[in-house]
């Protein structure tokens, strides 16, 4: 299995070394040279097994030599083993074919703990056959933040640091990432927007002697490891509700495209899917794309869906690289364009795109409407990405069975919980303390000179090399 481009100037590349690499050195995203298939036969012989079974069976096509069988089989279950629930993506019936897979019982209560935590097991694996140490890079509207720290905290060979948007991250979210006490792991609280995070990452990930100086590695979604680690719950998921003989459709809230892309690639797996329907808040650079074919950007709006706080979403490139019949040339003059303000999908490529994807906005006031509702019709309590998922999932329902993701714990938002509901939500008891433990974090500006002194002077860089 070999792993190219989006921008089609890049080498080709192992599954190993497009995880440890993450971006592309030409500033695209790794995909799949070729998407691996599974036979309804397959796919029929998954019912009943375990989460981490049907993990090892959708994942290891990907993988190639990089593990054998046993250890991978035995990363998955280090991954999961910490989960809260046994079924760890469990699902729960909204209403007649409407049902919830909630996603947010790993360690840090959001659906990043899926990838996240299968990453740092494969990382270790694989540095520690190599001896080599990296440095992680992340970027966080608020989820993948708290879910690489815990994934990658006292590990021997790794250093992390994470940039979020100073004041515009959930307090739960923040002091996730900030109470860690571990010498490996940096929170560092950005002047700026998600956006601005996002792109002082891929400044750093295109200063090639910093990168390699530093051993650059990085853990958001645009590390194909990320996406393919969900990929596993729209099967399992899908199975438990009658797959393949029956068709499923999904919602997803997302802002940087990379959970629904997950289900894309179920989808092209083989996985029966009727409808993949994008769920945004009021910051809907996605569902404007979708409808009018212009991806143009506008100033971020802080909202009480924070971690959706996005106008540049990341993983939208691997959907116009196939989109475009894998030009990569065509997707490095739309990302040219995008940094001049927007580009806009050419009508070929916004046709295929709408027969993937559907779309839907909500408002803030529908937000809060819709926890609100949920609690009394189903005594579901609601996160405020979630329940944008549940909105427009009502707005797209067929005959159909539709599963909307349940991205992150109600205690993750209890601001936005509490406001809509009267009631608090409480933290899992092994996070009861989260308030009383102290914080360590460190103000940076938005600025790639200063950004990249202060993680220098904080690594040993002579392990580095």
């Amino acid at each position: 299995m070999r792993y190219i481009s989006t921008r089609g100037n890049a080498p080709a590349l192992s599954f190993e070394d497009t995880m440890l690499t993450g971006l592309a050195r030409d500033g695209g995203l790794y995909v799949p040279e070729t998407i691996p298939t599974l036979s309804h036969g397959d796919i029929a012989a998954m019912a009943g097994l375990s989460y981490e079974e049907i993990a090892f069976r959708v994942m290891r096509p990907f993988v190639g030599d990089t593990f054998t069988d046993e250890v991978f089989a035995d990363l998955i279950a280090k991954a999961y083993a910490g989960f809260g629930h046994d079924a760890r993506a469990p699902l729960v019936q909204l209403a007649p074919n409407h049902f919830l897979l909630e996603l947010f019982h790993g360690p840090t209560l959001a659906f990043k703990d899926f990838a996240m935590q299968l990453i740092g097991q494969m990382f270790q694996e694989a540095l520690s056959r190599s001896g080599k140490r990296v440095t992680i890079v992340g970027a966080t509207s608020g989820d993948t933040g708290s879910a690489a720290i815990e994934a990658f905290r006292g590990l021997s060979n790794v250093d992390v640091f994470i940039l979020y948007p100073h004041g515009r991250v959930s307090e739960v979210q923040r002091r996730q990432m900030t109470t860690p006490t571990e010498d490996n792991v940096h929170a560092l609280a950005l002047t700026g927007d998600f956006d601005d995070c996002q792109a002082r990452l891929k400044d750093m990930f295109n200063d090639f002697d910093f990168r390699d100086g530093v051993r650059l590695a990085g853990v958001n979604s645009i590390n194909w490891a990320r996406v393919l680690a969900q990929v596993v719950y729209y099967f399992s998921s899908a199975i438990s509700l009658g797959a393949p003989h029956r068709p499923i459709s999904f919602t997803v809230p997302t802002g940087n495209f990379g959970d629904i892309f997950a289900g894309y690639i179920a989808k092209r797996m083989g996985l029966p899917i009727e409808k993949l329907v994008v769920a945004t808040n009021q910051n809907d650079i996605l569902h404007r794309c979708l409808m009018t074919g212009g991806y143009v950007t506008d100033s971020v709006i802080p909202s009480i869906s924070p971690s959706m706080d996005i106008q540049v979403s990341s993983n939208f490139e691997r959907a116009l690289f196939d989109a475009y019949d894998r030009d990569g040339a065509a997707v490095s003059q739309l990302m040219a364009e995008l940094k001049a303000g927007g580009f806009h999908v050419s009508q070929g490529a916004l046709e295929t795109l709408r027969d993937i994807y559907a779309s839907g906005r909500v408002s803030e006031e529908d937000t809060s409407a819709m926890i609100t509702d949920a609690l009394a019709r189903t005594g579901e309590v609601l996160c405020p990405h979630s329940a944008i998922g549940v909105k427009v999932a009502e707005d797209h329902q067929g005959a159909t069975p539709m599963v909307t993701l349940a991205t992150a714990h109600p205690a993750k938002f209890p601001a936005a919980v509490k406001d809509a509901t009267g009631h608090h939500p409480a933290l899992p008891p092994r996070m009861a303390d989260l308030f009383d433990r102290p914080e360590r974090v460190t103000r940076v500006e938005n600025d790639l000179t200063d950004l990249e002194e202060l993680i220098r002077d904080r690594i040993s860089v002579g392990t580095h090399q």
